[in-house]
């Protein structure tokens, strides 16, 4: 979460006061726009008699590629996840075979879904749960 830092500015000139809130918020995680404004300081700013090494600007790159690469992945879970859940309803009122943890082969009526902290839990109809992951066969 951010958090938020408030500052007073008082100024009075000639038995005018006026005073000035600043705000501003401070991220505890940086992203790729974060990054690309550093990696354009740092072009901006290096001394033209000693410019960045072609090493270091290559691994910069390579830093800026893996955080957007890591980015699109978490976007890609988070798509598969809904999906599951959006899949996941349409078991309702369905007949699902499944093998319970003593290795035999079971079956039950879907009553309701249950989402809860990014799990996806089948409730049957005689109260036990399934896990979605364990559905064998859907009839």
């Amino acid at each position: 979460m951010a958090d938020l830092i408030s500052g007073v500015n008082s100024s009075s000139t000639g038995g005018t006061t006026t005073t000035q809130t600043t705000e501003r918020t401070i991220k505890n995680e940086l992203g790729k726009d974060d990054f690309l404004k550093l990696l354009i300081a740092q072009l901006t700013n290096q001394d033209p008699l000693d410019p960045l090494k072609d090493q270091d600007f290559i691994a910069q790159m390579a830093q800026f590629t893996a955080l957007e690469q890591t980015t699109n992945m978490a976007k890609g879970i988070e798509t598969l996840t809904k999906l599951s859940m959006t899949s996941a309803v349409g078991y309702v009122g369905r007949v699902v075979g499944y093998t319970d943890d003593e290795g035999n082969s079971k079956a039950g009526t879907v009553q309701y879904v249950e989402f809860k902290d990014g799990a996806v839990t089948l409730k049957l109809t005689d109260g036990s749960s399934l896990a979605l992951d364990k559905v064998e066969q859907v009839a």
